[in-house]
Protein backbone atom coordinates (compact mmCIF):
# COMPACT_ATOMS: atom_id res chain seq x y z
CA UNK A 1 0.00 0.00 0.00
CA UNK A 2 1.81 3.66 -1.11
CA UNK A 3 1.96 6.15 1.84
CA UNK A 4 1.28 10.25 1.64
CA UNK A 5 3.00 12.56 3.26
CA UNK A 6 0.47 15.14 4.54
CA UNK A 7 0.41 17.84 6.44
CA UNK A 8 -2.41 19.74 8.37
CA UNK A 9 -4.07 20.98 11.85
CA UNK A 10 -6.20 19.50 14.07
CA UNK A 11 -7.97 21.96 16.59
CA UNK A 12 -4.76 24.11 15.93
CA UNK A 13 -1.97 21.78 16.39
CA UNK A 14 0.00 21.24 13.22
CA UNK A 15 0.83 17.50 12.52
CA UNK A 16 2.98 16.00 9.96
CA UNK A 17 2.56 12.48 9.38
CA UNK A 18 2.55 9.59 6.63
CA UNK A 19 -0.50 8.01 5.81
CA UNK A 20 -1.79 5.09 3.67
CA UNK A 21 -3.94 6.12 1.43
CA UNK A 22 -6.78 4.28 1.99
CA UNK A 23 -7.09 5.60 5.75
CA UNK A 24 -9.66 7.62 6.78
CA UNK A 25 -9.91 10.89 8.75
CA UNK A 26 -11.34 9.01 11.15
CA UNK A 27 -9.10 6.18 11.94
CA UNK A 28 -5.93 9.16 11.56
CA UNK A 29 -7.90 10.94 14.48
CA UNK A 30 -8.71 7.90 16.75
CA UNK A 31 -5.99 5.81 16.29
CA UNK A 32 -3.18 7.63 15.42
CA UNK A 33 -3.48 10.99 17.05
CA UNK A 34 -5.83 9.23 20.41
CA UNK A 35 -8.81 12.07 19.90
CA UNK A 36 -11.72 9.60 21.03
CA UNK A 37 -14.04 12.35 21.25
CA UNK A 38 -15.09 11.62 17.74
CA UNK A 39 -16.80 8.08 17.51
CA UNK A 40 -16.71 5.38 15.27
CA UNK A 41 -19.88 3.71 14.81
CA UNK A 42 -21.28 2.53 11.00
CA UNK A 43 -18.16 3.78 9.30
CA UNK A 44 -20.33 3.65 6.27
CA UNK A 45 -21.80 7.70 6.53
CA UNK A 46 -25.04 6.62 7.24
CA UNK A 47 -24.79 7.54 11.24
CA UNK A 48 -22.89 11.01 11.48
CA UNK A 49 -21.42 9.97 14.70
CA UNK A 50 -18.12 10.31 13.49
CA UNK A 51 -18.89 14.46 12.53
CA UNK A 52 -15.94 16.92 12.42
CA UNK A 53 -15.47 20.04 11.17
CA UNK A 54 -12.67 20.21 7.91
CA UNK A 55 -12.29 24.05 7.20
CA UNK A 56 -15.26 25.00 9.23
CA UNK A 57 -17.77 22.61 7.69
CA UNK A 58 -19.14 19.67 9.06
CA UNK A 59 -17.70 16.27 7.54
CA UNK A 60 -18.14 12.60 8.25
CA UNK A 61 -14.41 11.47 9.08
CA UNK A 62 -15.36 8.13 8.06
CA UNK A 63 -15.89 9.25 4.02
CA UNK A 64 -12.81 11.37 4.50
CA UNK A 65 -9.71 10.13 3.07
CA UNK A 66 -6.62 11.08 5.59
CA UNK A 67 -4.93 12.26 2.10
CA UNK A 68 -7.84 14.88 1.54
CA UNK A 69 -6.59 16.58 4.64
CA UNK A 70 -3.52 17.96 3.56
CA UNK A 71 -3.44 21.44 3.67
CA UNK A 72 -6.60 21.38 5.52
CA UNK A 73 -7.86 22.70 9.18
CA UNK A 74 -9.82 19.69 11.19
CA UNK A 75 -11.91 20.84 14.60
CA UNK A 76 -13.02 18.24 16.83
CA UNK A 77 -15.14 18.09 19.79
CA UNK A 78 -11.47 18.28 21.63
CA UNK A 79 -10.67 21.22 20.13
CA UNK A 80 -13.80 23.66 21.09
CA UNK A 81 -13.52 24.26 24.83
CA UNK A 82 -10.96 26.63 26.03
CA UNK A 83 -9.40 24.38 28.39
CA UNK A 84 -12.10 23.76 31.08
CA UNK A 85 -14.29 26.37 29.99
CA UNK A 86 -17.53 25.29 27.52
CA UNK A 87 -19.06 27.18 24.87
CA UNK A 88 -21.96 28.28 25.31
CA UNK A 89 -23.49 25.54 22.92
CA UNK A 90 -21.50 22.43 25.31
CA UNK A 91 -23.53 24.65 28.44
CA UNK A 92 -26.60 24.40 26.85
CA UNK A 93 -26.32 20.45 25.85
CA UNK A 94 -25.82 20.39 29.71
CA UNK A 95 -28.85 22.55 30.78
CA UNK A 96 -31.42 20.98 28.49
CA UNK A 97 -30.58 17.55 29.11
CA UNK A 98 -29.28 16.88 25.54
CA UNK A 99 -26.46 14.41 26.38
CA UNK A 100 -27.70 11.37 27.50
CA UNK A 101 -25.84 8.70 27.11
CA UNK A 102 -23.01 11.06 25.07
CA UNK A 103 -21.85 8.82 22.48
CA UNK A 104 -23.86 11.19 19.77
CA UNK A 105 -23.23 14.60 21.83
CA UNK A 106 -19.63 15.54 20.04
CA UNK A 107 -21.21 14.99 16.44
CA UNK A 108 -23.96 17.15 17.64
CA UNK A 109 -22.18 20.20 18.90
CA UNK A 110 -19.94 19.97 16.37
CA UNK A 111 -22.20 20.13 13.72
CA UNK A 112 -24.40 22.52 15.96
CA UNK A 113 -20.94 25.31 16.66
CA UNK A 114 -20.53 25.33 12.86
CA UNK A 115 -24.43 26.18 12.28
CA UNK A 116 -24.23 28.78 14.81
CA UNK A 117 -20.77 30.39 13.66
CA UNK A 118 -22.36 30.26 9.77
CA UNK A 119 -25.88 31.17 10.94
CA UNK A 120 -26.22 33.05 14.84
CA UNK A 121 -29.59 33.35 15.15
CA UNK A 122 -30.88 29.98 13.13
CA UNK A 123 -34.58 29.08 12.78
CA UNK A 124 -36.09 25.48 14.41
CA UNK A 125 -36.14 24.03 10.87
CA UNK A 126 -32.34 25.62 10.19
CA UNK A 127 -31.54 23.44 13.19
CA UNK A 128 -33.17 19.97 12.24
CA UNK A 129 -31.45 20.78 9.01
CA UNK A 130 -28.31 21.07 10.43
CA UNK A 131 -27.88 18.18 12.60
CA UNK A 132 -30.31 15.84 10.25
CA UNK A 133 -27.75 13.56 9.40
CA UNK A 134 -26.58 12.45 13.14
CA UNK A 135 -28.30 10.03 14.89
CA UNK A 136 -29.31 9.87 18.73
CA UNK A 137 -30.82 6.55 19.92
CA UNK A 138 -31.51 8.19 23.12
CA UNK A 139 -33.00 11.54 23.60
CA UNK A 140 -35.82 11.92 21.03
CA UNK A 141 -33.83 15.08 19.43
CA UNK A 142 -35.98 17.79 20.76
CA UNK A 143 -33.39 18.58 23.71
CA UNK A 144 -30.45 18.86 20.88
CA UNK A 145 -32.72 21.32 18.99
CA UNK A 146 -33.45 23.38 21.83
CA UNK A 147 -30.12 23.68 23.09
CA UNK A 148 -28.80 24.72 19.86
CA UNK A 149 -31.84 27.19 19.73
CA UNK A 150 -30.74 28.50 23.30
CA UNK A 151 -27.20 28.76 22.58
CA UNK A 152 -28.24 31.03 19.80
CA UNK A 153 -30.37 33.31 22.62
CA UNK A 154 -26.36 34.09 23.37
CA UNK A 155 -27.62 33.14 27.33
CA UNK A 156 -24.35 33.08 29.31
Amino acid sequence: MSRHKISFSVNGERHELEVEANRTLLQLLREDLEMTGTKRACERGDCGLCTVLMDGEPVKSCLVLAVEVDGREVTTIEGLAKGEKLTRLQRAFIEHGAVQCGFCTPAFIVAGEALLKRNPHPSEDEVKEAVGGILCRCTGYRQIIDAILDAAKGRE
